[in-house]
This record gives structure tokens, C-alpha cells and sequence, in this order.
């Protein structure tokens, strides 16, 4: 071999590989981009949830009122949420129920997994429609503070 040739060798080997500074460099923006990414998705996140559950407390006291036309009454609190599914059995004006019910589906769950609440009389307003937040509490501040029809604030 040529000392030429051994050096064109050589010189293709060291250009076939990625150094290590360049790969830390591509792992290290890498990293970066991840961080931008995570500190402004997440709270995106949260506030999505909180507004799902003001979404699904709307939903919920529009098929109220609906019960409330057909019926002339609003469930009890121990009829609860499952009186806009299926008839209660100690309902006065069963023949006026709509047929399939008020919500579709079912009840829903709050974006945390919990039922939401439901209370009549309302300590708050006419009927009381609420989730008690992310820690499923009553109380709390944040993403744990309770969400319900009566609360109008733009977190």
C-alpha cells in the first residue's frame, strides 16, 4: 500500500462517524426543545381540564332544566345525576320522562375521574352542579378548588 492510499483510509474512517461532541450538541438541544415543550404544555393541560368541567357542568344543567319542563320538578339530591339517565323509580310523572333520557351516555365524569356533585336545594343557586377539582376535595385552591354553576370567575 501507498502511503497515500493509507492515508485516504484513514481519513474516510474518521469522517464515517459521529463524534461524541456532536452527539452531546444534537442530545443537549434535544433536551432543550423537550424543557420549552413541557413548561408550555402542561399548564395548557390543566386549564383545558378546568374548562371541561365548566363545559360538562353547562351540559349537565341544560338536561336539569329539560328534566325540570318535562317533569315539573327538579330531581332530588338523592335521584342525583342518574335521573337524567334513566326514570326514577319514585318519579310523580313517569309517562312524561323523555324517552332515552336527558344526557347521552350517561352521567359524565369529571375530567379528574370523579362524579360530579349535585345537590337540591342548592346552598348556592336553585340546584347545585359541581366538581370538587383535581384532589376530588371539597375546598382547595388552584386546579384542586371546586368548580360548580354558581362560580363565574375566569381562572
Amino acid at each position: 500500500m501507498m502511503k497515500s492510499e493509507l492515508a485516504q483510509q484513514i481519513s474516510r474512517r474518521r469522517q464515517r462517524g459521529v463524534t461524541l461532541i456532536e452527539l452531546l450538541v444534537v442530545l443537549a438541544i434535544l433536551a432543550l426543545i423537550s424543557a420549552i415543550v413541557v413548561i408550555n404544555i402542561l399548564p395548557e393541560r390543566d386549564r383545558a381540564a378546568v374548562r371541561k368541567a365548566e363545559i360538562d357542568i353547562r351540559t349537565i344543567e341544560t338536561a336539569i332544566d329539560q328534566y325540570r319542563l318535562d317533569m315539573f320538578n327538579f330531581p332530588t339530591t338523592q335521584q342525583g345525576l342518574d335521573a337524567l339517565v334513566t326514570v326514577p323509580d319514585d318519579a310523580n310523572r313517569k309517562s312524561d320522562y323523555r324517552p332515552g333520557g336527558y344526557l347521552r351516555g350517561g352521567a359524565p365524569l369529571d375530567p379528574w375521574g370523579n362524579s360530579y356533585q349535585y345537590r337540591f336545594p342548592g346552598e348556592n343557586s336553585v340546584v347545585d352542579i359541581y366538581s370538587f377539582g383535581a384532589d376530588g376535595e371539597p375546598g382547595g385552591e388552584g386546579l384542586d378548588a371546586d368548580i360548580g354553576n354558581w362560580i363565574d370567575d375566569n381562572r
